[in-house]
């Protein structure tokens, strides 16, 4: 499996295209870009070529990286059926914790009250989540695979 960006083999995984739910392939370097926000302009080269994908998803994903690198020249370029547009230029729902910070995948969370989980667990107060995940249920976050709603949370 090789990623559909840049065509490296290093520790290729799924990647969801918000906010459907189809995935393309990222390589560990694209993946750690596009989640930080901090992209390499000179790795990103690659975007020149996968603009031409025929995955919608790859070609989604290539827009809105072009966009934030301020490649005009290249999104003149590009061809998005009016549906692929629409997708490209929706953004994933926002999610905020309990104190209207916005979170990120990656961030590390505190919850701030006692949770009760399904099967007589409980999640104490103060407790610690690392490398979070947005996901894609509305007003949740996904920590060590258990859905959390944002207003029992708070960034750290």
């Amino acid at each position: 499996m090789v990623c559909d960006l840049c065509g490296s083999d290093n520790n290729v995984t799924a990647y969801k295209v918000e906010p459907k739910d189809e995935y393309v392939n990222l390589c560990e370097t694209c993946l750690s870009q596009i989640e930080s926000g901090e992209l390499d302009e000179n790795h990103f080269q690659c975007l020149n070529d996968s603009m031409w994908s025929e995955k919608s998803a790859v070609k989604v994903l290539t827009y809105r990286l072009l966009k934030k690198l301020g490649r005009g020249d290249l999104l003149d370029m590009m061809y998005l059926e009016p549906e692929e547009l629409a997708w490209a230029e929706a953004e994933a729902e926002e999610k905020r914790d309990a104190n209207g910070n916005l979170l990120k995948n990656g961030d590390n969370v505190m919850v701030i009250k006692d949770l009760n989980v399904k099967g007589g667990d409980t999640i104490k107060r103060g407790t610690i989540f690392k490398n979070i995940r947005l996901g894609d249920t509305p007003g949740h976050i996904l920590a060590k695979n258990i859905y959390i709603k944002t207003e029992f949370i708070k960034k750290v």
